[in-house]
């Protein structure tokens, strides 16, 4: 079996900043990670190897040189090869763009069964282009994967995260499943995997290498226009009542009140 997955190298949320004036992300001097939902992934695909040894696992991503290391973690967690599609073609792409490039470095790898992605990223957070990867490639997709139940001879029956359940999906491989946090736990790099990783070589693609022309990449292939990025105002100070239920009781009516609310 081969298996796909789509990752993407990603600034640390929890480091970013906007800039007041500009109002863009600052990210210098913030670091990358792998993307959260795409690591659970990653984990998915693992897990299947580990239940059929004879597995092959292929990571593929797009971004800038440096994502190389990201990669590098994917292959220390256990990946067999990885695909970096990297190019100023590329650059300003949105999800549409994006799509469009990672189909056509899939297409080059070809031979494939299952292609895992993360529900979404969280720079972007749009959950878009796991689905339009599939479109692209003309593969039926499954979005929000909490659980893989069963792979059978040509199908794989996951279970699909909904807001009050879930569903249960049966769908012919090859497929596109996108995964979320609650489908697992992902590993963690071991010493050896990490050694490994560096002798692996990662092979490095432009849009000429996938079949694709300037136009239709990038940000001359983006529909979608940005006005702004900013945060929102801080919220003011919550403020505690106390005393007994009939007391705070009378005393939130009474400020609710007067704050015309009530």
């Amino acid at each position: 079996m081969k298996i796909i997955v789509c990752a993407k190298q990603v600034p640390d949320t929890n480091e970013v900043k906007i800039d007041p004036v500009k109002g863009t992300l600052i990210r210098d001097g913030v670091p990358s990670i792998l993307n959260p939902d795409d690591a659970n992934a990653l984990e998915a695909a693992l897990a299947l190897k580990d239940r059929y040894p004879d597995t092959t696992i292929s990571v593929v991503s797009m971004g800038p040189p440096q994502a190389n290391y990201m990669l590098r973690e994917c292959l220390a967690m256990g990946a067999d090869e990885a695909y970096l599609l990297s190019s100023r073609a590329f650059g300003g792409a949105d999800t549409c763009a994006t799509s469009t490039t990672i189909a056509a470095g899939i297409r080059k790898i070809a031979d494939y069964d299952i292609i895992f992605a993360g529900r979404q990223a969280i720079d972007g957070d749009t959950a878009q282009v796991g689905p339009q990867t599939a479109q692209r490639l003309g593969l039926p997709s499954v979005t929000y994967v909490q659980n893989i139940r069963e792979l059978k001879q040509g199908s794989v029956i996951v279970e699909r995260q909904l807001e009050d359940g879930y569903e249960v999906v049966e769908v012919q491989t090859p497929c596109v499943l996108t995964a979320v946090k609650e489908l697992n736990t992902p590993r963690y790099m071991s010493v050896e995997n990490i050694e490994e990783a560096y002798t692996k070589a990662i092979t490095t693609w432009n849009e000429v290498d996938v079949n694709l022309k300037p136009e239709d990449c990038g940000l001359k292939a983006s529909p979608t226009q940005i006005l702004r990025s900013f945060a929102p105002a801080p919220k003011g100070k919550g403020k505690l009542l106390a005393g007994s239920i009939a007391e705070v009781s009378a005393q939130l009516v009474a400020e609710l009140s007067e704050l015309h609310v009530i």
